[in-house]
């Protein structure tokens, strides 16, 4: 971002740019403009500029929100699976079903983010560390299951797949969870 919010005012405004984006985005992808961004928010480009310097800076914004939205989200079902663990291939599903829920709303614009969003070091940080702690989550309960592979390896191969399945096979809601849902029994 070019400059941060410090007013209540102006963090509403970057929040009404950011919901814009985000509809802009899911319609056209990259063909969606800052001027169409700024038009569907209702204000004007300059204000648009005094936050976003370009497209690119729109899409990682959107790529922060979604990360942190999301570890909020998976932090709190890796709590609950701990607090009172169910069975292994029931907290690996509803891992999945959470990660699933989290992309429900903008199937394109998602797959926008893992096509050309993230570049910058900060966000692929993030978005690694997301994706690790979901490999750790899913490798402890899977390291409950008597014998098997190693659990490390194969929750490895779980949270790939499952982010690949989100980020480049868009689809409908229920579709996307039967897919998910199936890949992890077939794993």
């Amino acid at each position: 971002m070019r400059r941060t919010p410090r007013q209540a005012r102006s963090r509403e405004t970057v929040e009404i740019i950011l919901t814009a984006a985000a509809q802009v985005f899911e319609r056209a992808g990259l063909g969606a403009t800052t001027n169409r961004v700024a038009e569907r928010a209702g204000i004007s480009i300059g204000s648009l500029y005094q936050y976003f310097p370009h497209k690119q800076a729109l899409l990682d914004a959107l790529v922060t929100r979604h990360v942190a939205a999301a570890r909020s989200t998976l932090d709190a079902e890796f709590a609950a699976l701990r607090a009172d663990p169910p069975d292994p291939a029931t907290a690996v599903l509803r891992i999945a079903d959470t990660a699933v829920a989290l992309h429900a709303d903008h199937p394109r614009l998602h797959a926008l983010f893992a096509a050309f969003a993230t570049r910058t070091p900060d966000g692929v940080a993030a978005v690694d560390a997301l994706r690790e702690d979901c490999v750790r989550e899913v490798a402890f309960h899977l390291s409950r299951r008597p014998g098997g592979a190693d659990p490390a390896e194969l929750a490895r191969t779980v949270v790939h797949a499952v982010d690949g399945l989100l980020h480049h096979s868009p689809a409908a809601p229920a579709t996307q969870r039967a897919r998910v849902r199936e890949l992890v029994r077939l794993i």
